[in-house]
């Protein structure tokens, strides 16, 4: 999903520190309830958790260039479901954040538009498990539809940013590439949903056994 040095310059790109920096300010304000819910510790805790798996997800999982962008097995719901909306968004931009320092320095450039893609869509899925997940049902109780609607959502977040600022900095010329990519990126929602699954119901067998402090008060606990 990075967005592609080059691809976004100039004065336009302007554009994107204030779409990152509404985002900063989201996600902070769902860190704040973390602290709420389970104290300043299990977010530091739960915040760099997310931040090595992102890192992981961007250098270990496999990549492929596609169109204007690359493909990546970024998990968004699974960091959603397993440890909350906060500590997901602050690992999330951990992990871009040490990827562009220590092994992508020409990503640099656009991090606040690869923040913005990946943060708003975090946020609109905790928007949709709010109103599709009802009170009484725990996250470890959830089925493969609701998973799936979980994660075509955050993942179709990623390929609406990324189309937005491919034809933002390129015009119509990027139509054709926004459309392969955003086939290719299909290949993430369907396998995506199954990794929920299997993370889920490997949280359900360790019910019990799992520090409180490592996980979201709902992935267990109902609302």
């Amino acid at each position: 999903m990075h967005i592609e040095p080059g691809l976004v310059d100039g004065a336009k790109i302007t554009l994107s520190y204030a779409t990152a920096a509404g985002a900063g300010a989201t996600g902070l304000w769902y860190a704040a309830r973390a602290v709420t819910d389970r104290g300043a510790a299990s977010l530091i805790l739960r915040s760099a958790l997310a931040g090595v798996l992102t890192f992981l997800f961007f250098e270990v999982l496999p990549t492929f260039p596609v169109g204007v962008s690359e493909v990546h097995f970024i998990l968004g719901s699974t960091l959603f479901l397993i440890l909350g909306a906060g500590p997901s968004a602050i690992g999330l931009v951990l992990g871009l954040l040490i990827q562009g320092l220590f092994f992508a320095p020409a990503d640099l450039p656009q991090f606040a538009m690869n923040m913005t893609t990946l943060l708003v869509p975090l946020f609109a899925l905790t928007a949709l498990a709010r109103r599709t997940i009802a009170p009484g049902t725990a996250y470890v109780d959830l089925s493969y539809a609701q998973v799936l609607t979980l994660s075509a959502c955050y993942q179709g977040g990623v390929v609406a940013w990324v189309a937005f600022w491919a034809i933002y900095g390129m015009g119509a010329a990027a139509f054709a590439p926004v459309g392969t990519f955003a086939l290719a990126y299909m290949a993430v929602i369907l396998l995506e949903p199954l990794v929920d699954l299997a993370v889920l119901a490997a949280a359900k067998g360790l019910r019990g056994r799992l520090p409180a402090t490592l996980v979201t008060s709902r992935l267990y606990a109902a609302a």
